[in-house]
C-alpha cells in the first residue's frame, strides 16, 4: 500500500485516509525523512517519547516503512552516531524482513530470522530497559516450527496458567515486565500461538479476564474473532449469524467501556479503533459503536472490513454503510446524546 495519504470516495463530509503514521502527527515528518536517508529526525523521535507503548509502535511504522522502500538510513545511523536506538531499529528493520519473506513465501526465512535474532539481543544488551527487543523475539517466534519438539527452548516455555499452551512466554515476560501490558508484545504472542496451532480463544478469554481498564488488550478477543470468522466464511462454515453470539458481544462491551471510555487518546492505534467498531456494529450494537466511528474519522483499515463485506475488495463500502447505519441509529439515542456532552 502506498506509503503516503490515499484519499478515497465515500458518502459523508469524511475523506478516508490511510497512513501508517495513523493520528501520530510527529511520526510523519520522521517517516518522511527515513524514505529519504535521513535518520536524525527519528533519532530525536525515538529519543523523545511519552511511554514505552509510543516508542513500540513508532518504531514498528518506521521499520516497515523501510522495508517496503528498501532504504538504508539505519545503517548510514549506525555507522555515523551508533547507539542503543541505531541498533533497536536495526533490529527491528532485520525481524520486518523475515517477517516479510515468509509472508512472500521466500527462500532463506531462517537464515534471515537469525540474522534478526543476534540483532536483537545485541540491542536488549545495549538498551538494557527497553521493551522493544524482547517484542521483536516474541515476533520471531511465529517464525519457528508448529510442533512444539521442533521449536527452540525459547518458544515452547510453559505457560503462566495450566490450561494455556506452551509458547515463547519467557520473552514475553522480557517484554511485559519492561512494559506492561505491551499491546505488539502481546499481538506477537497471539501470532506465535495461531502459527503453533494453539486454542487462542482459551488464551484471550485468559487475557480478559485480568487486563485493567483502558489497556487495549481488551481488544485481542475481538482480533482473534475476526480472523476466525474470515478464515470460517472462506470455507463457507460462518455466517454473520457468528457475531451474535453472547462472548462475542460481551467482549465487544467490555472494550468499548473498559478500553474506548478510559484508554490514552494520545496512544489510540486506527486498527483498534476500526476493530472495535466493526464488532459493535456486527453484533447490531449500532448507537453504541457511534462514538467509536467519530473517532476513527479518516483513518479507516481495511481489516477488519475486508473481513465482512461482499467481497474483500468492497471493504470501504462495508465500512460506509456500518458507519452511516450506527450514526443514524445514534441520532436519536439519549445515551449517545449524554456521552456526547
Amino acid at each position: 500500500m502506498p506509503a503516503q495519504v490515499r484519499e478515497m470516495p465515500m458518502s459523508g463530509a469524511v475523506q478516508p485516509q490511510f497512513h501508517p503514521a495513523g493520528f501520530d502527527g510527529e511520526l510523519r515528518t520522521a517517516l518522511d525523512d527515513m524514505r529519504a536517508g535521513r535518520w536524525r529526525s527519528t533519532c530525536e523521535l525515538l529519543r523523545n517519547c511519552r511511554t514505552w507503548g509510543v516508542r513500540t509502535s513508532r518504531s514498528q511504522v518506521l521499520a516497515a516503512a523501510l522495508v517496503a522502500a528498501q532504504g538504508d538510513a539505519v545503517e548510514a545511523w549506525l555507522q555515523e552516531e551508533p547507539s542503543a536506538d541505531a541498533l533497536m531499529m536495526r533490529a527491528r528493520v532485520r525481524v520486518q524482513q523475515a517477517l516479510g519473506a515468509r509472508r512472500a513465501g521466500k527462500r532463506g526465512v531462517g537464515l534471515l530470522a537469525d540474522r534478526a535474532r543476534a540483532a536483537c539481543f545485541e540491542a536488549a544488551r545495549y538498551g538494557p530497559a527497553d521493551p522493544v527487543p524482547w517484542v521483536c523475539l516474541v515476533a520471531l517466534a511465529q517464525l519457528d516450527w508448529p510442533e512444539e519438539g521442533r521449536r527452540r527452548p525459547e518458544h515452547q516455555a510453559q505457560p503462566p496458567e495450566y490450561m494455556l499452551p506452551s509458547g515463547p512466554w519467557v520473552l514475553l515476560h522480557e517484554a511485559d515486565k519492561r512494559d506492561p501490558g505491551s499491546r505488539e508484545a502481546w499481538h506477537r504472542m497471539i501470532q506465535a500461538l495461531r502459527a503453533y496451532g494453539a486454542n487462542l480463544h482459551d488464551v484471550v478469554q485468559w487475557i480478559r479476564s485480568w487486563a485493567p481498564d483502558g489497556s487495549p488488550l481488551l481488544l485481542l478477543p475481538l482480533y482473534v474473532h475476526a480472523e476466525h470468522y474470515a478464515t470460517g466464511r472462506a470455507r463457507g462454515a460462518l455466517t454473520p449469524l457468528y457475531w451474535t453470539s453472547d462472548p462475542i458481544s460481551h467482549y465487544a462491551w467490555r472494550a468499548l467501556e473498559g478500553w474506548f471510555w478510559y484508554a490514552d487518546r494520545t496512544e489510540w492505534s486506527a486498527q483498534d479503533l476500526n476493530h472495535l467498531a466493526q464488532a459493535l456494529f456486527s453484533t447490531g450494537l449500532y448507537a453504541e459503536a457511534a462514538p467509536v466511528f467519530e473517532a476513527i474519522g479518516p483513518f479507516v483499515t481495511p481489516e477488519p472490513w475486508k473481513y465482512i463485506a461482499e467481497a474483500p475488495d468492497l471493504w470501504l463500502e462495508q465500512f460506509e454503510r456500518a458507519r452511516d447505519k450506527c450514526l443514524a441509529a445514534a441520532a436519536g439515542d439519549t445515551r449517545y446524546a449524554a456521552r456526547r456532552r
